[in-house]
This record gives structure tokens, sequence and C-alpha cells, in this order.
């Protein structure tokens, strides 16, 4: 693929900056559209000298905007939607229609994947799941359970446990434990969300996740984590589905040691109350508990194999994680996200996904190529017993 071909970033929000920053830098051929161009004029001046971030004005729900965006669109170019979820199929059905490629971090619904045989006819990729969770937990997970394959130890009859636990939380503790960057009632909702998992050898469905709230230490400090929806499709596509003994199978959210006594009250209102309370519920903790305009945020991911045998001795074990802490226009969230957005669409570039839609990236050797560009845009990344 030309180097010439465009990369059009929509959306400028609160997850965009430093990816789009660091690629416009980097490639500098970059356009940012978005409704207003306030988040852009920002992200420019934090460009080096010399470099430029084009801007355009682009409002989906406005007909001669869509068009003039669609008139800058040339087939092979990146369309990148850092939109809500919900709109990324409109986003799809414009790059089908201009033959560009996609790029998106957000989970690949039934929407989505109803146009992979459309993209393979146009010989474009849509590539998926590539923020951070959904993203760099995937190109873990892949690392490790190729580590442990070369290792011989999958496929041999040892007990496997896996376990995934990802969360964005405050990088100061505070009597509640938490702070919202956006509105709450998203974080509300998904409390709602039965959980499914692999617990002792067998299946387990949560259908209160505060009910099953455990403790996991990594590098000495304690949090508490839980499932989070259902894990259970991943032991297919993380290479474990041939596994007889799987005992531990679990993708879950990570939060700080003592919130579950601290939000104690919030589950019983989002037990029984209706949506109306859950908004009324979603704006009272925004004016009480968001981060401040410079307040430091904190991202922790840790993902971790073992295999045991017949005595529970472990036979072999690796983990990786990552524990950043950002501010202002860059936040530990915001750069986990479009930092692995921007590896991505680098990948793309270089023609490493095949036409389609795809969920994430799913090739070891390649994960850990993205592992190294990040680790040189500053997100370290801690890795026990295993080789990047």
């Amino acid at each position: 693929m030309s180097d010439t071909k465009h990369i059009h970033w929509i959306g400028a929000g609160l997850a965009s900056g430093p990816g789009l920053v660091a690629l416009a830098t980097e490639l500098g051929n970059v356009t940012v559209w978005d409704m207003s161009d306030e988040r852009a004029v920002m992200l420019q001046s934090q460009m080096p000298a010399g470099k430029t971030l084009g801007f355009g004005k682009l409002d989906l729900g406005d007909t001669a905007s869509v068009a003039a965006f669609k008139s800058q669109l040339h087939p092979g170019d990146i369309v990148v939607s850092m939109l809500p979820a919900a709109l990324h199929v409109t986003v799809a059905n414009i790059a089908l229609e201009a033959g560009t490629h996609m790029v998106t971090s957000s989970y690949v619904d039934d929407a989505m994947a109803s146009l992979d045989a459309a993209a393979k006819a146009k010989d474009v990729a849509f590539v998926n799941e590539v923020g951070l969770d959904p993203g760099i937990d995937h190109l873990f997970a892949h690392i490790l359970v190729d580590a442990a394959r070369d290792a011989g130890v999958l496929g041999k009859g040892y007990k496997i446990d896996f376990v995934s636990h990802c969360g964005g939380i405050p990088a100061e503790k505070g009597g509640f434990s938490y702070k919202f960057s956006w509105t709450p009632f998203g974080v509300l909702k998904a409390l709602t969300n039965p959980a499914r998992c692999i617990e002792n050898g067998e299946e387990k469905l949560t259908e209160k996740v505060w009910h099953d709230v455990s403790e996991l230490e990594v590098a000495g400090e304690t949090f508490e984590v839980y499932p989070n929806r259902n894990s259970m499709p991943y032991i297919r596509e993380y290479g474990l589905d041939g596994e007889d003994r799987l005992e531990t199978f679990v993708r879950g959210t990570l939060r700080l040691g003592g919130w579950k006594d601290a939000w104690s009250d919030i589950f019983t209102q989002v037990e029984n109350g209706d949506a109306a309370s859950l908004k009324a519920l979603s704006e009272k903790l925004w004016q009480e508990h968001r981060y401040g305009d410079d307040e430091k945020d904190r991202v922790v991911l840790y993902v971790a194999l073992k295999a045991r045998d017949e005595n529970d001795e472990t036979v072999w074990s690796a983990s990786l994680a990552l524990d950043e802490v950002g501010s202002g226009w860059q936040t530990a969230m915001a750069r986990t996200v479009s930092l692995t957005v921007a590896q991505a669409i680098k990948a793309v570039r270089r023609e490493v996904f095949k036409p389609g839609v795809h969920a994430a990236l799913t090739d070891a050797a390649e994960a850990k190529k993205w592992l190294r560009g990040l680790k040189d845009a500053g997100v370290m990344i801690r890795a026990e017993n295993i080789k990047l």
C-alpha cells in the first residue's frame, strides 16, 4: 500500500489525542474530522514545529457535510471512527462506498460483522477492537497463549488458568474509589449485564456482577475484580478451545481495593431502579465524582496464563501487564486507546489484514510488533517469564 494513502480520523474527543498527534507527526497525511474545530486546534498546538494536522468539519446528520467528507475519500484511504459505537456502521457504509479501509476501537457487533462479505468484495479491511480493552488485552492474550504453546504445556492435559482484568481508575484513591471521564450512565448500565466465565472447570453465570467481586494482587497492590459480560467466545478466539482441563477463563473489570464497599448503595439503586432513576443517579455521580481538568487518571491491565499439574503445582506461568498514569489531553486512557489505534492503522498500511471484518489482531508476532510500537511511544509493558 502506498504511503500516500490518507488517514481520515473521525472524532477528536477525549480518547483520540495522543495517537492522533503521534500518527500525524510521523506520517503527515492525517486529517481529523469533527463537528467542531475546538479540539483539533488544541491538538495542533501539541504538534512539533513544522508539522501540521489537517481538519475538516463533519456532521453525520447533515447531508451536505457528509457529501463534503465523501468527496475527500479515495480508494485505499483509511477511515478511523472514534465516534460512539452505534455510529460505526454508518461510517462503515461510507467507507464501503468509497473503497476505504476502516479502523475502530470498539467490539464487533452483529451489524459490523454483517459487512464482512461487502468488505471482501471491495477489497478493504475493517479492523476493530484495537484500543485498550478491547485491544491491548487481546495482544497480551495471543502472545501468552503462543508462548505457552511454544513451552509445550498446551494440549498436554494440564490444568489451565487464564485471567484478563482491565480498568480505568483514579491515580489517587479517594473514599469513592472511582472517577468518571464522561457520563456515568454507561458504567451503571454495564453493571446490569450478566457475566459468563469458567471457574473451577465449569461455566459460571453471574447475574449481578457485584455479587462476584474477588481480590487480585498485581505487583504488590490488591485490586478488586469481577467478570465482564460473556468470556466464553474468547476461549476459541485465544486458541484455548482444545484444552480439556480449562479450570479458569475470565475476562473482567478491575477496580481499586474498597470499591465494592464504597459502591454498595449504588448497587442497590441499580438493582431496583428504572431507566429514569438510573439517569438521575448518573447525573448526581457526574456532579460529584468526575475528573478535574488536570486530575491524573490511571489504567491497569493484567493478563496471565498458568498451567498446573495433578498436584496443583505450577508447571508454567507468565503474565503481561501495564500500569499507566496520565492527565490533561494525555490521560492514561487516551494514551492506551489511541496509541493502539495508531498501531492498527500502521498495520493496515502494511497490509497485515486481509480484506473483511476483523475483531482485533490474532498473530502473536505482529502483536509483539505493536507492543514495541507502544513502548516506543512511552507505554511501559511489564512482562513476567516471557520475552517480547
